[in-house]
């Protein structure tokens, strides 16, 4: 059996992951990319994510990231004695992650009781759309539903009046992996506390939902409203109480995010414009009239950068000292020097595709020990005996197993 070698602050920990989509197994990919050793349970078809996003050779290139770091066991959950496997190979773990509707893995055999008559000490991460109680406990959810009901989508829209189209998405699948982060540092917050806070050794459960996790990042949108009354409104490019900070268009067709909101700021950026009073100009003399006249505001700051191909833009507002960045694509980020030095632009050999793919690196950045990328998305059960036999099942049990068409 292959005798596996993990690093990063979260080595020595092993987390079952029965999940798919999203939430969960970004939860997953996090604490494995910190040394975890994760487990992924999928079906005998393979997670979906592996038909998402663009694909070579009908395989996706998403996987390769998604999955990545997390050994592979193909498993049909709805088969019978399939409950069995599972329970076997909770035994050895510190935690299992999971995101079907609240009560659906009960339904299978696998409650919070009979997973921890198993093992009592293990911590149970479940991410839902709702969460596991109340009156929505059962409605369907994605992540975009979470974006919707937790207030994201309202404010990430254009301003009222300017546009017909739809609210805005983000463009990814924020819902997700917010509910992702919020299980990873529930799961990580649960084993401190059985280990070491409490340190009783009892399994805990957590309990995340997608509404609460885009809700939790609100800001000061639920007290504004509670005490004033106020239902905070979307804003486009700009920062609602601050000014100037928004997107600028360049001669070239780019655009250049500025923020020179603070008073020095304000000042430098009115110096590097020249020939405009804006200092001096009563509407702009601080925030609260920057914020008051925005529009103008915004219309000189407008004219001032269409002068300049963005290149040159950026160098005078890096010389000048004022946060400026041109709006990146993906093509951007790739080639992003800073992103590069810090690995957080890294190239990945992956087997299922014979050659280097371009990933992602490790956040949070742990300097002693910062874990790292040990393989990329596996093929579909592609560790199940290696698993199985490291948890005590022998090869005629797994030869049995394979033939019910249980695991593959």
């Amino acid at each position: 059996m292959t005798k596996r070698k993990f690093s990063g602050p979260l080595r020595g920990m092993r987390i079952l992951e029965i999940g798919h989509f999203i939430a969960a197994p970004f939860c997953t990919r996090l604490l494995a990319d910190l040394g975890a050793d994760v487990v992924k349970v999928e079906p005998l078809s393979g997670d979906p994510v592996r038909k998402w996003g663009d694909s070579v050779d009908g395989k996706s290139l998403w996987w390769s990231v998604h999955a990545r770091n997390k050994r592979s066991v193909a498993v049909n959950l709805k088969a019978p004695g399939a409950a069995g496997v599972i329970l076997r190979l909770v035994r050895d773990c510190d935690a299992l992650v999971e995101n079907f509707r609240p009560g659906q893995l009960a339904r299978m055999g696998l409650s919070n009781e009979t997973l921890r008559r198993e093992n009592p000490a293990l911590v149970i991460g479940h991410v839902s759309g709702y969460g596991q109680d109340g009156p929505y406990r059962d409605r369907a959810a994605f992540g975009v539903i979470g974006e919707a009901i937790g207030g994201l989508r309202h404010l990430s829209d254009h301003p009222p009046g300017t546009s017909d189209l739809p609210p805005v998405r983000v463009g990814v699948s924020i819902g997700d992996s917010l509910a992702g982060l919020y299980a990873a540092l529930g799961i990580v917050s649960a084993l401190w506390q059985r280990d070491r806070a409490a340190g009783d050794g009892r399994g805990r459960t957590v309990d995340v939902a997608l509404t609460e996790s885009v809700l939790s990042l609100m800001e000061g949108m639920l007290p504004e409203y509670g005490e004033t009354g106020k239902v905070r409104q979307p804003s486009g490019s700009r920062i609602p109480t601050a000014a100037p900070s928004s997107a600028y268009p360049t001669r070239d067709g780019k655009w250049v995010l500025i923020a020179g909101n603070s008073e020095p700021l304000f000042q430098r950026l009115c110096a590097l414009m020249g020939g405009t009073d804006l200092a001096g100009d009563p509407r702009f003399c601080d925030n609260p009239s920057r914020v008051a006249n925005v529009a103008a505001l915004d219309d000189m700051i407008g004219a001032w950068t269409c002068q300049f191909e963005a290149a040159t833009l950026l160098d005078l507002l890096e010389k000048a000292d004022v946060p400026a960045t041109r709006i990146y694509d993906a093509a951007d980020c790739a080639a992003d020097p800073q992103f590069r030095h810090r690995e957080m632009v890294r190239e990945v050999e992956d087997p299922l595709f014979g050659k280097a793919l371009t990933h992602p690196g490790i956040v949070p950045k742990v300097t002693d020990d910062p874990g790292e990328i040990r393989w990329c998305g596996a093929a579909i059960g592609e560790h199940t005996d290696e698993v199985l036999a490291g948890s005590g099942f022998t090869l005629p049990e797994i030869a049995a197993l394979r033939e019910k068409e249980i695991i593959a």
